[in-house]
């Protein structure tokens, strides 16, 4: 057995704090510091694997940043991120800056521009478990505990929940340990966390996620999603480069193949990319509040600038036919799995840049509008359940009708209040697939022609609305509404 009591800690030589007033060079120096980290670790990680006793228990460090506001500045009132409410000194973990290159460049470059100033990166007093630094090499597993003549947690740090949570974005958090405040919403092992999970549940590298992602419940809407994207990668001014599925597999031709794998992920992603990562990722969340929770919990560390649910619903009014529209305005949250985060009585308001999105893009793609278009659209209130079966109880029925409720669904309220939770702005738009209420069950032979029709105009309406929102300047995408009192400054 290895003592770690006993053991001398190595470490990488300390990292001189440097100040930067450019923000490209600051980002250069985040990366350079997480690479010496992550390599110190890989190489003796390896080194153990060699075999024998380790002489030595090792540890490296986050890179950090860090900033002082000496006074009260007054900032554009028009702006929800890019500055901080009150003076003092502010810092944050960073992990991954290589992924997160254009983000952070962005959100620095705002912090100098609103309050001047220079940052200071060095290194950060959280250290870099080995799990997550050996986490970049596909190649290469952490054994687990037993099969090493020695305990992992003995010689090198791993995981610590007391700093992979999510108090800042809950706004439960204090100050940080050093008294400095939080400048990002996530630390950098609550970041590390969720890239490790996504690659695991949606069999694809966080590096091809896009800025804008869709979600759907439902296997016709990824295949409608790869002809589209086989569209646009024939149509060299489409501005998409590549269309990547599970098992990072990657199309670069319309023509390109890809191979269907005996066992898919829980919640396989699909990508379609643009050099400027503002493409539209699709993941299908399959059925149910508890995976709309985990696929949004770790898609949020990528700070995407939109996310929509567009997938299937039952239609709660008479009035309403298989395929009609739901844009929903209002949720009836009974998912249950967010109440300890995000208490049922904070209201989920609608965003009208996303719903403003939503409604010309059915417009152009249904060819109405006005009021011909409440001819297959609604608006109103959409309740999200977690009892499939809900069918069977009366008592859900009042309460759906004492809400006005137009739509139910198992996954949209929890989307859209996750994006509260975490500032992503959101929306969704949902499409009748039955009518429990009125005779019309979910049953083979259900679906009519106008029924395929409008779920196949449904993907394509979704698509439009993110490209309406790409276009759409990121000071407007990100709403006030969405932030609180003291907010980070980092979006």
């Amino acid at each position: 057995m290895t003592d770690s009591r006993r053991l001398p800690i190595e470490t990488p030589e300390p990292a001189e704090r440097v100040m930067f007033d450019d923000p490209a060079a600051a980002v250069a120096r985040l990366i350079e510091l997480y690479d010496r980290a992550s390599h110190f670790l890989l190489d003796r990680f390896l080194a153990t694997l060699k075999g024998g006793q380790p002489q030595a228990r090792y540890r490296a460090f986050y890179p950090e940043l860090r900033m002082t506001v000496p006074v009260h500045s007054k900032t554009d009132s028009r702006l929800s991120f890019g500055h901080v409410a009150l003076p003092g000194t502010y810092s944050t973990s960073i992990t991954r800056p290589d992924l997160f290159r254009g983000y952070l460049t962005e959100q620095i470059a705002l912090l100098m521009r609103n309050h001047g100033g220079a940052v200071t990166i060095g290194d950060s007093g959280t250290p870099m478990p080995v799990h997550f630094a050996v986490a970049t090499q596909s190649d290469l597993n952490v054994p687990q505990e037993g099969v090493l003549g020695y305990s992992l947690r003995d010689v090198f740090d791993v995981p610590d929940l007391n700093t992979m949570n999510d108090d800042i974005v809950n706004g439960t958090a204090g100050p940080n340990p050093d008294g400095s405040h939080p400048l990002a919403p996530f630390t950098a092992q609550r970041v590390d966390y969720s890239l490790a999970r996504l690659a695991h549940y949606t069999a694809t590298l966080p590096e091809h996620f896009q800025n804008f992602v869709m979600f759907t419940n439902y296997q016709f809407y990824v295949d409608e999603f790869e002809l589209f994207a086989r569209r646009a990668l024939a149509d060299p001014h489409s501005g998409y480069t590549e269309f990547v599925g599970p098992g990072n597999q990657v199309l670069e031709r319309a023509e390109d193949i890809i191979a269907t794998g005996a066992k898919m992920p829980q919640m396989p992603a699909y990508h379609l990319k643009r050099a400027d990562g503002d493409g539209i990722t699709l993941v299908n969340i399959g059925v149910g509040p508890s995976n709309a929770k985990t696929a949004t919990d770790h898609i949020a560390v990528l700070r995407p600038h939109a996310w929509l649910m567009v997938g299937h619903c039952a239609g709660l009014r008479n009035s309403q036919s298989l395929g009609d529209f739901v844009l929903a305005h209002a949720y009836l949250r009974e998912d249950h799995v967010l109440d300890d985060d995000l208490p049922v009585w904070v209201p989920i308001p609608a965003l009208a840049e996303v719903q403003v999105a939503l409604q010309e893009a059915v417009a152009e793609i249904t060819q109405l509008e006005g009021y011909e278009l409440k001819r297959i659209m609604r608006t109103g209130t959409v309740a999200t359940i977690d009892n499939r079966n809900w069918e069977l109880r009366d008592t859900p029925v009042h309460r759906l009708s004492q809400s006005r409720a137009i739509a139910l669904d198992m996954e949209s309220a929890t989307i859209a209040a996750n994006g509260f939770r975490f500032r992503v702005p959101y929306g969704t738009l949902l499409c009748v697939s039955d009518k429990p209420l009125h005779g019309e069950l979910k049953l083979p032979g259900m679906a009519t022609d106008f029924y395929r029709t409008q779920v196949a105009n449904h993907l394509l309406i979704g698509i439009r609305a993110m490209e309406k929102l790409r276009e759409t300047p990121l000071e407007r995408i990100h709403s006030r509404k969405l932030r609180s009192f003291n907010e980070t400054a980092f979006l």
